[in-house]
């Protein structure tokens, strides 16, 4: 009987993988124009070809799969959604890592009083934001008449090339946000967390930062989903 050597089996293995990942890369999707209309569909965020305007990032969008894409730029929508993911649309700030874009998206982690935005993507020579479809802890909130959610945990990571940095903001809305750094982590993070009260004197005993942040975030949702359930 004939044996597929092992290389064989490896490199099937591989195409199989890329297959999908390449696959991966149009999840289920909508998104909001300025004028408040909604689209559903297909999203992607893997930018391919240049922006429809220069100095603004853009997103794919098809109603079905055997419909042709189309390139919506960053000021022609307000915001979209990717799985449970939520991003709007944001000027670049003035203190931060940001894109080559001036006008990109931020994705909306927290939605408190302040909200938290969370962007991440490379700095120069590429633009966009990475982001992480999940199918763990997730919920839905109003904005604009539109409806949105959230996703943490693991999912679908779309790879722009290059190296990454991640940035996390804070503000009312995306116009007037700051950026969490090390000096106001606490203050700003207790008052985002503030419905969570343990979670709020985690916070002041310095067991979360920076650097852990998605740590807190995740805790933080399932506190709230803890909530909910003994409800």
């Amino acid at each position: 009987m004939f044996k597929t050597p092992k290389i064989c089996l490896l490199i099937l293995c591989l195409l199989f993988v890329f297959g999908k990942s390449k696959a991966q890369t149009w999840v289920s999707g909508s998104y909001y124009d300025v004028k408040n209309n909604k689209f559903t569909g297909l999203v992607s965020m893997k930018m391919s070809g240049r922006p429809v305007v220069p100095d603004e990032a853009f997103i794919q969008y098809k109603p079905n799969d055997k419909a042709n894409p189309v390139k919506i730029s960053a000021s022609e929508l307000s915001s979209f959604t990717m799985g449970r993911d939520s991003f709007i649309v944001a000027v670049a700030p003035r203190l931060g890592p940001w894109s080559k874009f001036e006008l990109d998206f931020v994705k909306v982690v927290v939605d408190a009083d302040p909200k938290l935005y969370m962007f991440r993507g490379k700095v120069s020579g590429g633009g966009g934001v990475q982001p992480d479809v999940g199918v763990g802890i997730g919920g839905g909130f109003g904005s604009g008449g539109g409806g949105f959610g959230f996703g943490l945990g693991g999912g679908i990571s779309i790879p722009l090339g290059g190296s990454y940095v991640t940035g996390y903001y804070y503000g009312e809305n995306t116009a007037v946000m700051k950026q969490l750094t090390p000096v106001n982590f606490i203050d700003v993070m207790s008052q985002i967390m503030g419905d969570e009260p343990e979670i709020v004197d985690q916070i002041h005993q310095n067991k979360y930062n920076l650097r852990n942040i998605d740590k807190l975030i995740n805790n933080y949702y399932k506190a709230q989903a803890s909530h909910g359930a003994q409800q």
